[in-house]
């Protein structure tokens, strides 16, 4: 995966990201879980996108799960670097 395939894992962090405020909100799920649960929905996003979006970075699905999966841990990674900016 080069720099240039970048784009088309965007809307998979985008939407874990998103995913990842709505279980912090929704106080239920403990904070433990969000990585996980991120990860899982990306791993699930990833092989659809695979499908779905001709230049995804993937040609299989179980590439394509990991790529969505790395996807889905880089958003916890980017709330992460946000929460520890505002300190």
């Amino acid at each position: 995966m080069d720099i240039m395939s970048l784009g088309t894992c965007l809307p998979i962090i985008a939407i874990c990201y998103c995913a990842g405020i709505g279980c912090k909100a929704w106080e239920q799920i403990p904070d433990k879980w969000i990585p996980f649960i991120l990860a899982v929905l990306g791993g699930v996003l990833g092989i659809a996108g695979m499908y779905i979006m001709p230049e995804f970075p993937a040609a299989d699905w179980i590439t394509a799960f990991a790529v969505g999966t790395m996807s889905g841990l880089a958003a916890t990674g980017i709330n992460q670097m946000y929460k520890q900016a505002k300190k």
